[in-house]
């Protein structure tokens, strides 16, 4: 081996040690940086050179400067950040909604729900007091706008955790682009080398932060570039973003919204992370909670009405005008025909059956009884299956107005009117068939969910027609309507599946109040995997100050070494120089 070749193994020795020392001091340069991976020198020796029958060394050369990362360890790490993400909102949006419900306060549901039935309860004893019966009123007044109001809340409680779907929607959606561009800029700088490690670790930032907003999946490839998958649906490929956004669907009713590729509407199945939290409480924890609050409503409505229509006041009634307008075209079609528009919207309905129609001449106190029958199998006189012949509000305004001193019509809001003739009063008692409820004839409530639930106006300006009274077994008690109504505080309603009214709330809160246990718990839970895969990572990834500056000391004596090394061999090509003169 000549001296220059010597010197070209200092030389060497010297570049590397100079490299070595510089990536140990970027390590402790970014020993507090979010993010930042500990970046390891590959040193290997050059290749050897032969001379005679030896092969001798020519120095040390740098292969690489890679990042000490643990690609399963990454990949544990990005599902563990969903989960907590996932766990984090869930229990954001069910304290949000008992928050808006109002759990366990004195104006929750349920505690307008005791006022409101201890008020029926409170004039049963009393049927004939003013003062009790103006309380009753108020109190339904009170309970309809209170589950309004409590609707109104749940639905701006749905329009935030819209406004944030959409937010964090539009945040996933430019991290994909970021995390494209990146891509790019990786492949460009050093191809597969695997040394454009600022790079890299700007895109783990950015996948940390897409995986807080969604579950998922990441695929380096030989080039450097990472795919990004959602479940099975590519959303990155190398540099491109397919892109996602948010899409909002209206109906009559109701609004749902999905998450689609930009490129071609794809519709993704996002299970964890935000978005994900996000898309499931809007339907199984915000829309279920109305659903159960306008079930409720429907079912006070109904229940109650039905007491109150057949029941009498301490004001002689001598007409009624349904609160439910018909549509036009509905006025002939049977009540339980499926194109009948107006009723197959209804969350409650009519059946077959039939009610009682009592005309009494005021003077002498003399009665007539008239059965009026609703015939509702979808079964024609003939037998065969239809609607033909079964009952429609013209036919049942028809059978009324056959009642003698009794007239019925339907107005132009679509309303029927039932009228007794001069000097003389109707009542009803015993339906069946639920009819004069679902109509809103004699009905203490108007409406039909928690939308648009209310207190008959008239009951308010004239309390007398009240009905807290029923005749039974053929005999007037002024107090039988009142005790039902009261009653249906705990008695059993087949439509809510035996709970009483009162019961059915109480479970539906008790599910809420489990559920954001069950979120507080998950989120305890999420929250130490996370950090026991962010210590994982910080114990691969993170920087020892201790051992580099055990490196860089062993850089520098590397770098001194090298210096002395050359300093001999610059000593004997000068003896070799004196000697040639």
């Amino acid at each position: 081996m000549s001296l220059t070749t010597s010197l070209q193994i200092g030389r060497s020795a010297l570049g590397a040690s100079q490299l070595a020392i510089q990536v140990a001091g970027n390590n402790v340069a970014n020993a507090a940086t979010p993010g930042y991976s500990r970046q390891v020198v590959g040193l290997s020796p050059t290749r050897d050179v032969q001379a005679g029958n030896l092969f001798l060394g020519r120095g040390v050369q740098v292969s690489s400067i890679r990042r000490q990362v643990d690609a399963a360890l990454q990949s544990r790490l990005q599902a563990g950040i969903s989960q907590q993400s996932l766990a984090s909102t869930n229990l954001e949006l069910a304290s949000a909604l008992e928050a808006t419900l109002g759990s366990l306060t004195e104006t929750d549901v349920e505690s307008q729900l005791s006022r409101f039935f201890s008020a029926w309860s409170e004039l049963a004893n009393a049927p004939t007091d003013a003062a009790r019966r103006g309380l009753v009123v108020q109190q339904g007044v009170g309970l309809a706008s209170y589950l309004r109001e409590t609707r109104a809340a749940l639905v701006q409680l749905r329009g935030q955790v819209d406004t944030n779907l959409a937010s964090a929607v539009t945040a996933a959606d430019d991290l994909l682009t970021r995390v494209a561009a990146l891509n790019t800029e990786i492949v460009n700088t050093d191809g597969a080398s695997g040394n454009a490690n600022a790079l890299r670790d700007q895109r783990d930032q950015v996948i940390a932060q897409l995986a807080e907003l969604l579950d998922i999946t990441t695929i380096e490839q030989a080039s450097g570039s990472l795919d990004v998958l959602v479940g099975s649906t590519p959303l990155v490929l190398a540099g491109g973003s397919r892109g996602i956004r948010l899409a909002v669907e209206a109906s009559s009713s109701t609004t749902s919204v999905r998450v689609l590729t930009r490129d071609n509407e794809e519709e993704l199945t996002i299970a964890s992370g935000r978005i994900g939290s996000l898309l499931d409480n809007r339907t199984t924890l915000v829309d279920d909670t109305l659903g159960r609050l306008d079930t409720l409503a429907s079912q006070i409505i109904f229940q109650v009405n039905r007491a109150h229509s057949v029941g009498y006041g301490t004001t002689p009634l001598t007409g009624a005008t349904a609160t439910r307008s018909i549509r036009s075209t509905d006025h002939t079609l049977a009540f339980n025909d499926p194109a009948n528009e107006t009723f197959a919207s209804l969350p409650f309905g009519p059946v077959s059956g039939s009610f009682l129609v009592t005309v009494t001449n005021a003077a002498t106190g003399a009665s007539a009884q008239r059965r009026i029958t609703i015939d509702l199998d979808g079964i024609t006189n003939a037998g065969a299956q239809g609607f033909a012949d079964d009952t429609s509000l013209s036919s049942l305004a028809a059978q009324l107005a056959g009642v003698p001193n009794l007239s019925a019509s339907i107005d132009g809001n679509g309303r029927l009117v039932i009228g007794a003739g001069a000097g003389y009063r109707v009542a009803f008692g015993d339906d069946s068939s639920g009819i004069l409820a679902t109509l809103g004839v004699n009905t203490y409530f108007t409406g039909t969910d928690a939308r648009d639930i209310g207190v008959r106006p008239e009951l308010a300006s004239t309390p007398g027609l009240l009905a807290a009274g029923r005749v039974e077994g053929g005999q007037p008690v002024d107090n039988a309507a009142a005790r039902t109504i009261a009653a249906l505080s705990t008695a059993g309603v087949p439509a809510l599946n035996g709970s009483s009214i009162g019961g059915f709330w109480t479970d539906a809160m008790t599910a809420i109040a489990t559920r954001t246990g069950a979120a507080k718990t998950s989120l305890d839970a999420a929250t130490v995997v996370k950090e026991n895969l962010e210590a994982q990572r910080a114990s691969i990834s993170g920087v020892n100050i201790d051992e580099e500056a055990i490196n860089l000391l062993s850089y520098q004596r590397q770098y001194q070494a090298a210096a002395r090394f050359i300093s001999a061999v610059d000593e004997l090509t000068q003896t070799l120089l004196s000697i040639a003169r």
